[in-house]
C-alpha cells in the first residue's frame, strides 16, 4: 500500500479538475459518486484520509484518456482488480 491519495477535501478537488463531480442525487450511505467523462469514481465518505477509490468505466474512450492525465498530474496509479495490472 502507498501513500494516500489526501483527504476527503484534497481527492474531490483533484477530481473537480477532471470534470468530475457528484450529480446532486442522494447515492448510497458511506460512499460518494463522482460521475467525470466515461466514468464514475465512489469514494468512502466515512474516512478523512483516502488510500483508494474505485472506478467504475462507462465509456473506454472517453474515460482512459483523462484517467491517464489525472494519474499522471496527481501521482496516483490504477490497478485493475480483475488482473492486477497496475497503470501509473
Amino acid at each position: 500500500q502507498g501513500l494516500p491519495l489526501g483527504s476527503q477535501k484534497e481527492v474531490r478537488e483533484t477530481l473537480s479538475r477532471f470534470n468530475t463531480a457528484p450529480d446532486g442525487g442522494g447515492g448510497s450511505v458511506g460512499i460518494a459518486r463522482l460521475y467525470g467523462p466515461g466514468f464514475i469514481a465512489e469514494i468512502p465518505t466515512s474516512l478523512d484520509e483516502l488510500s483508494q477509490l474505485m472506478v467504475h468505466i462507462d465509456d473506454e474512450e472517453s474515460a482512459w484518456p483523462v484517467m491517464q492525465r489525472l494519474c499522471k498530474q496527481a501521482g496516483w496509479a490504477m490497478c485493475d482488480v480483475e488482473t492486477g495490472r497496475r497503470f501509473i
